[in-house]
């Protein structure tokens, strides 16, 4: 069964240059904070890096005392089963119940029969109700 939980994610803005995932990913590394989702989108000149790591405020405070700027906004971290069309049934459910999805990404970590889906939406409260296992 599928399960949800609310999460806030980091979202970084800058510029879009050479090494800046791994200027990121490093800062975390030496300082023991392992990161669970990311997601880099680059459009021209500027990028957008979003993480959930396992220490959240750690990472966000440490990431502005170098120099980025740090939002935080709300997402929805669904952990379904691997399986075919698990993703669809749960896309239509949100649907049904008039939940627009407005960010999504998503990772399988093969071998272990789990994926891991992260997204923002319209109602996150009630998505992660929908879904948390019972």
């Amino acid at each position: 069964m599928p399960s949800a939980r609310l999460e806030q994610e980091l979202v970084i803005k800058t510029e879009h240059r050479l090494g800046l995932l791994g200027e990121v990913s490093r800062l975390l590394y030496d300082m023991g904070v392992n990161i669970l989702a990311v997601n880099l989108h680059a459009d021209g000149e500027e990028a957008t890096l979003r993480l959930i790591t396992t220490a959240q405020t750690y990472a966000r405070d440490a990431l502005r005392r170098a120099g980025f700027f740090v939002e935080e906004r709300e997402v929805v971290v669904l952990e379904l089963p691997e399986r075919i069309g698990f993703l669809c049934k749960v896309t239509e459910a949100l649907a049904r119940k008039g939940i627009r999805i407005d960010d999504l990404y998503a990772t399988v970590s093969t071998g272990t029969g789990r994926a891991a889906v992260v997204f923002t939406c319209s109602h996150p409260g009630k998505a992660a109700l929908m879904f948390q296992s019972r």
